[in-house]
């Protein structure tokens, strides 16, 4: 008998191979052990700190001290009672966080969709184009920060001095807010751009053709054909620039640090301030939830805004 011939059974007829299914058969605990080393750092580095944070936030926690008395609720009280120094406080931040947000995230999504749609024709240069609008993004916010720093000083800025001009772009208001939102929007443009480019790149050439083929304008193509196609590209970049924006602390500390009497100090910045420079770190914890409560619902707005309504 030939090694290659399959036995046969007491009947001469082949017996059926068996299904590929069963003859690899996948352990219930398999999905687990793949999942096992990203859930071990996931509880690691995220869920751990969040709830040690939590039981922080409950308590009267300054680091220096070795007493530290639970308090329950009495942060959280305290920030929401606008009479108390730290809710005075916290709320200015808190509205200096959203005026950064209101001004510089229509303009991180506009924008860099307008620099994608630029960068994804065929022209030449195109690619040292795309590399200019994208390398100020490779610089750390200590460069940016620095640098515009002194560009943007009222004394011996060279913004100033090139324009003509006579403003504190780093001590009044509202100068403070255009030097924060265009530093930003100059330093992160790029991100966004990028990432809108990829999506203009998925959408199928033959919808746009097909749009042609049928008398569809310019402005008509872009309505029907390419902002359908980016909303799941959208989605992203309008929440993730919206959780950038209020975490911002960077440029906030190094260009204006936080002047005209703390109006341009963030909620970021405050709670870094409390919780490492005046060490009241239950606080600074109380801060964190209440912003991280707000962004929750901030994120859970912008989908249900862009949720496809013709699904349902």
């Amino acid at each position: 008998m030939s090694l290659l011939t399959r036995p046969k059974g007491l009947s001469g007829a082949a017996e059926p191979a068996a299904p590929a299914g069963r003859a690899r058969r996948m352990r219930p605990w398999t999905p687990y052990a793949f999942l096992a080393p990203y859930l071990a750092l996931f509880a690691v580095f995220m869920i751990l700190p969040i709830g040690f944070g939590f039981w922080t936030s409950l308590h009267e926690w300054d680091i220096n001290l070795p007493a530290k008395p639970f308090v329950g609720l009495e942060n959280y009280a305290e920030l929401f009672d606008p009479s108390s120094v730290d809710g005075g406080r916290f709320w200015t931040a808190m509205r200096a966080t959203g005026i950064f947000t209101l001004f510089s995230v229509p303009l991180l999504i506009l924008l860099p969709l307008l620099a994608a749609l630029l960068m994804n024709g065929r022209f030449r240069g195109r690619n040292l184009y795309r590399a200019v609008y994208f390398a100020p993004y490779v610089l750390g916010v200590a460069v940016v920060g620095f640098l515009w720093r002194y560009l943007l000083d009222g004394n011996i800025g060279l913004v100033n001095h090139y324009l003509g001009l006579d403003v504190q772009w780093t001590t009044d208001e509202p100068p403070v807010w255009i030097a924060l939102v265009g530093v930003t929007v100059w330093w992160t443009l790029g991100l966004n751009a990028v990432i809108f480019l990829a999506g203009l790149q998925d959408i199928p050439r033959e919808l746009h053709e097909a749009a042609m083929v049928d008398g569809a304008s310019a402005w008509r193509r872009f309505r029907a054909v390419t902002l359908p196609g980016l909303r799941p590209v959208t989605v992203f970049v309008v929440n993730a620039t919206i959780l950038a924006s209020a975490n911002m602390f960077g440029q906030a500390y190094l260009i204006t640090a936080g002047a005209p009497a703390d109006r341009t100090k963030t909620a970021i910045y405050l709670i870094a301030e409390t919780g490492l420079r005046q060490f009241d770190m239950g606080t600074a914890s109380a801060m964190s939830f209440i912003l991280a409560a707000f962004l929750m619902a901030a994120s859970a707005l912008v989908f249900g805004a862009f949720r496809d309504r013709s699904a349902r």
